[in-house]
């Protein structure tokens, strides 16, 4: 009896260890602190009144403070009404770091500067201190004191680059409760696919960045050898009047030494950032005075180390003075690498710099995060904005973090207007009253980088008509060409007549419509084998307001059908070529919870479910040496009750292992004990 208690001690004891581990590693995540403040009027609500009174916006993130003028005041008398400090528990929300002053600022300031909804109320929730890094934990319990504290938004303007199931069923609880989500994209862009928790989450609102159409809308190209290179100008350039062409010279370091035995006259020079002293500080300013001093046109500096980044000319550490002479543009170090490469045959480049307000940021992350929905939900201005800083001052500052309160301000004025409006509402009347973006070339932006397209406050606050869904995903096959979408019409005022509907897309997919009892139904039709994922959207006009519906098509050769008995899904692969092998994922969208099972031709794949929901259904298909991929979707409102099941997804998998180790060690022990 001894040895099994002894035993059984060691075992708890272990495993419990293991979790705790866990948990740590796991919890710790790093903020999206890439100093990121929008800061954008609301004209139109406040000439009607509109300002976001009586609205109480969840900033969760290092806190405010709320000595800044334009924040100023603790408690019900002051911006901010209250909040928590999760640090430090015994002490008020105070902000040390500036990150959670920058974002306030963006959505309330009501003093020297103005936020999007001036006269909104804060909760202030501090989950980090120095914004470097904050716990899974942390942002849960704020969310959940979010909700406690009866908040009408939140915003978060945290994330982790991987997707993060607790934060994400944190995300939801709000949801459910009727409280309004904006989740910043995060800065990893220009790649696909760097969009982390909680930006994936589907029922939140994420917001990407674009420059702002005030102060940072300046934009370049560069063509070499007829190939178009991607280049960001830097802060305190000016634009062209008519495109920069020269020979292409390599000037070292941009040092004077450098150049001072060249023949740059009407030259674009382009060189590496830093210098090859160590500990040198050779400011971009001074690579910029030193090319136009020796007669170059332009300047490029290429990066140092990998990705490209953004730079100024100007700042506090310039020469008292100083103002540049030349554009000076930012590049990646390989395509600056490849472009000294091209230069050795003497081509010459096409340097061209102008204003375009509507151009997604580089840093701002991108999508797809799913194949079953769109994100970034949206995008708005992020780029070297004026926004609150520590101290009574003012910073400019850029980053994803803060598009998202520009977006949670916008979401204020909405709701101050009309506090009936329920989340799917307000989320539908940002996202379909965008306005399109364009790149430099005036091709628009792809739906997983700018989603439906730049927020346009006053077009949302005018529109009255709601749309849901907004966006949506629709899945076509071989065997399955043809499909229909249901979107539902709420007006919010006036008659529903005079609608126009018209669809941009590839001219192989044909698209009808037809009302039905208030509903619009939209029918989509793929003509001949192309196998694919293509982008459309869907415009409505109605009242001299254009809303705009973004749509993803797959068109894929296989399929997988669902039937649906009792608590059981099973799945049939179709597919026109011989098959041999398939791993099916299954996803609860509401929960987030994920099954996978796997199928053959000779055996076809099921899977007990346990909680109603709309599940997402995605199959990868092994057909010779290449994979093919099938969509469905099916709802299931039958279950009468949801049965709990053990959960292992918040385990790691290294950790799992580690446990059943443990066990099987133990167990052993127990044996030759009792032996």
């Amino acid at each position: 009896m001894k040895s099994l208690l002894i035993f059984s001690i060691i075992l708890i004891f272990s495993i419990s260890i293991v979790l705790s581990q866990s948990i740590q590693s796991e919890n710790e995540i790093k903020t999206y602190i890439e100093n990121s403040v929008p800061y954008v009027g609301a004209e139109i609500p406040r000439m009607d009144g509109i300002d976001g009174t009586g609205i109480k916006i969840a900033i969760i993130d290092t806190g405010v403070d709320f000595n800044h003028p334009d924040l100023f005041g603790w408690g019900p008398d002051g911006k901010v009404i209250g909040g928590y400090n999760f640090i430090q528990e015994n002490q008020l929300p105070m902000d040390n770091n500036g990150h959670g002053t920058k974002v306030a600022g963006v959505i309330a300031a009501d003093g020297y500067t103005l936020g999007v909804a001036p006269k909104a109320k804060i909760l202030a929730y501090k989950v980090s201190e120095d914004g470097e890094g904050v716990s899974s934990e942390l942002i849960m319990r704020a969310i959940e004191k979010a909700i406690e504290d009866e908040a009408d938004i939140i915003n978060i303007s945290l994330g982790v680059n991987k997707t993060n199931s607790k934060i994400d069923r944190a995300v939801n609880h709000a949801l459910d409760n009727g409280i309004f989500v904006v989740t910043a994209a995060g800065n990893d862009g220009p790649e696909l696919k760097t969009i982390g928790s909680p930006g994936r989450n589907f029922g939140s609102v994420t917001v990407g960045a674009t420059y702002n159409n005030m102060t940072s809308s300046l934009i370049a190209t560069l063509e070499v050898d007829e190939k178009d290179f991607t280049v960001i100008p830097m802060v305190g350039s000016s634009k062209t009047e008519e495109p920069i062409i020269g020979k292409i010279i390599f000037g070292g370091f941009g040092k004077i030494s450098d150049l001072k035995e060249m023949d740059v006259k009407d030259a674009i020079v382009i060189v590496e950032r830093g210098s090859d002293v160590k500990g040198e500080l050779l400011f971009f300013s001074i690579k910029e005075m030193n090319a136009a001093s020796a007669g170059a046109k332009a300047l490029i500096v290429y990066n140092n180390e990998s990705g490209i980044f953004l730079g100024e000319l100007v700042h506090e550490l310039s020469e008292p003075g100083y103002i540049p002479q030349i554009p000076v543009v930012s590049m990646d170090r390989e395509e600056g690498l490849e472009i000294i490469e091209l230069i050795k045959n003497d081509n010459k480049g096409i340097m061209h710099l102008f204003y375009n307000p509507d151009f997604v940021a580089h840093f701002s992350s991108r999508g797809p995060v799913s194949p079953f929905y769109m994100k970034p939900d949206i995008v708005a201005p992020g780029a070297y904005i004026n926004s609150t800083q520590n101290n009574a001052s003012y910073n400019f500052t850029s980053g994803t973090s803060f598009a998202a309160p520009h977006v949670s301000g916008a979401a204020a004025l909405l709701l101050q207007k009309n506090p009936e409006l329920q989340n799917h509402e307000i989320k539908s009347l940002l996202l379909t009253t965008v306005q399109p973006v364009s790149d430099a070339y005036g091709q628009k932006f792809s739906l997983h980088e700018s989603g439906a397209g730049r927020l346009d406050i006053a077009n949302a606050y005018n529109a009255k008509l709601i749309i849901s869904p907004p966006s949506f995903v629709i899945n076509l096959s071989a065997d399955h060409p043809t499909a229909k979408k249901q979107l539902e019409l709420k007006l919010m005022d006036g008659k529903l007549e005079g609608i126009d509907v018209r669809f941009e897309g590839p001219k192989f997919i044909e698209v009808t419509h037809e009302m039905k009892e208030g509903n619009l139904e939209i029918k989509f039709n793929i003509v001949g084998k192309k196998y694919g994922d293509y982008e459309g959207k869907i415009f409505i006009n109605h009242e001299k307001i254009q809303y705009t519906i973004p749509v993803i098509i797959h068109h894929t050769k296989g399929s997988i059908s669902i039937n649906q008995e009792n608590e059981r899904l099973f799945f049939e692969i179709n597919h026109p070529e011989k098959w041999s092998f398939a791993k099916i994922s299954i996803t609860n969208s509401k929960s987030g919870n994920t099954d996978t099972v796997t199928s053959t031709p000779y055996k076809k794949a099921s899977l007990e479910i346990y909680e109603n929901g709309e599940y997402w259904i995605d199959a990868k298909i092994k057909v010779g040496g290449n994979t093919s991929d099938a969509f469905n979707t099916i709802k299931i409102n039958s279950l009468s009750e949801k049965i709990e099941r053990l959960e292992l997804g918040d385990i790691p998998e290294k950790q799992i292992i580690l446990i059943i180790s443990i066990i099987v060690i133990i167990g052993i022990i127990g044996l030759t004990i009792r032996k």
